[in-house]
């Protein structure tokens, strides 16, 4: 697949209104697809995506849980730029830090 403008595509708006809902396990079913036909950065940032998704709903019956898929997702982001299409990934991976460690705090998914 070539390179596309992620927040463009109809998977990573529909994701990005699931993470404002808190609707996580959404946002992992929502970006599975578009990630399946990525390659590159573009497919490691949106896996990266997809589990920090699945660690914030995993958090919700198990802590552990939540922070085994957050450690998976800085697996796949740590070769991406901090900021990579559009999106602030150094802020995003804090943003689930945060949630992680305080269960009321409700994380932003930072844009440029």
């Amino acid at each position: 697949m070539q390179k596309v403008n992620l927040l463009g595509t109809p998977e990573y708006i529909h994701a990005l209104e699931l993470w404002n809902q808190g609707q996580f396990w959404e946002v992992h079913e929502a970006l599975e697809p578009l990630w399946l036909k990525l390659s590159g950065l573009d497919r490691e940032l949106t896996h990266g995506i997809i589990l920090l998704a699945a660690a914030l709903h995993k958090a919700r019956t198990s802590e552990r849980g939540g922070w085994r898929n957050f450690d998976k997702a800085l697996k796949r982001l740590h070769s991406i730029p901090e900021v990579y299409q559009g999106i602030r990934v150094a802020e995003l991976i804090q943003e689930v830090r945060r949630k992680l460690e305080r269960s009321s705090y409700h994380p932003g998914f930072p844009l440029l």
